[in-house]
């Protein structure tokens, strides 16, 4: 039997999820043994021309990771599905927009006149902001358009499979290579398109901590208190997103003593992350005895001690939120401005 091919790309991220695929060691030689790498940027020297250039279909399986932020991103992203049987949505920003989702909060407008002249280190006196094309001696230079909006990769093709996680662990990624080894070389059958490579339980299930139901009188950031490693980060004022986040890292940062952000995004239960995580709030927040007594200056009062909201609610979920991102309503505003003239 001769080798299949994978692949592996990195749009909109940090690149950890490269790395995580690196972090399987002598696993890795079980995946060389049935397969050769068809295109991976930062390991091996394959060009797009090179993937453009294989007949559809003929990559057994790829790994897109990151989000579609900009023009390039989304050309990959359908060239690669065109050519792989098997696209696996791989870690949380290619699941669910990840960090780089924040960047709904503004538009490539506002993004790029920020960086480029108005950082603490920037120094540009004419005010040069990149444009997709420059003309020069030589021709056009091109750089790739930078979207108003950052995509999931759902968003952009059609995905067969999701592995979150910021990055996705090492027992997750050796979980599925084992599944298409097993399919390549013995014709086991693969998974349910859709599925999810992780737990359908939520992280509070596989945390130790102790739980005592106890009311939470005030919000503190980690720095902020001594936390106890042994009692539940939410009951003593931390917020930590495991009630609202699927299980299956291992709860890796609150064995480290510090709180769940999320990365694992919601369960298939949960519709939006951050609304579950309030509503997970809401119910151990002691503002009253009674809630119906609660004041606006109460509900105020109590989501003031969060710091930066959305940033805590949907650090790595944004996109795939009800809210996906900001939205100025001109047209809106205008109409009902010239309904009252």
């Amino acid at each position: 039997m001769g080798k299949v091919k994978i692949a592996q790309y990195w749009g909109a991220g940090c690149g950890g999820c490269d790395v995580a695929l690196l972090d399987i060691d002598e696993k890795i030689l079980e995946v060389a043994k049935i397969a050769d790498i068809a295109f991976w940027p930062i390991a091996v020297d394959a060009k797009l021309k090179d993937v453009e250039a294989l007949p559809d279909g003929d990559i057994a399986v790829t790994f897109y990771n990151g989000a579609v932020r900009n023009s390039e991103n989304e050309h990959v992203a359908k060239l690669l599905r065109k050519k792989s049987k098997i696209l696996v949505s791989f870690g949380s920003c290619a699941c669910y927009g990840g960090i780089p989702g924040l960047a709904n909060l503004s538009n490539s407008r506002e993004i790029l006149e920020h960086v480029y002249n108005h950082t603490f280190s920037t120094i540009n006196e004419k005010g040069t902001i990149p444009s997709p094309e420059v003309e020069v001696e030589e021709g056009v230079l091109e750089l790739p358009v930078l979207y108003d909006q950052v995509f999931t990769l759902e968003d952009v093709v059609d995905v067969d499979y999701y592995m979150p996680g910021c990055p996705p662990t090492v027992e997750q990624i050796n979980q599925f290579l084992e599944i298409v080894v097993k399919h390549v070389t013995e014709g086991a059958p693969l998974p349910p398109k859709g599925a999810v490579i992780a737990s359908e339980k939520t992280l509070c299930d596989e945390c130790g901590r102790k739980k005592t139901v106890k009311a939470v009188e005030r919000v503190y950031l980690p720095h902020e208190i001594d936390i106890d490693p042994d009692k539940c980060m939410l009951e003593q004022g931390v917020i930590c997103l495991g009630p609202a986040t699927r299980a299956g890292c291992g709860a890796k940062c609150l064995k480290a003593n510090q709180p769940c952000r999320g990365c694992m995004g919601p369960t298939a239960a949960v519709m939006d992350q951050g609304g579950s995580m309030l509503s997970a709030l809401a119910s151990i927040f002691k503002v009253s005895e009674k809630e119906t007594q609660l004041s606006e200056d109460d509900i105020i009062k109590m989501m003031s001690q969060v710091k930066d909201p959305l940033g805590t609610f949907y650090a790595f979920t944004m996109p795939k939120s009800i809210i996906k991102r900001k939205v100025r309503e001109k047209k809106k505003i205008k109409e009902k401005v010239e309904v009252r003239q």
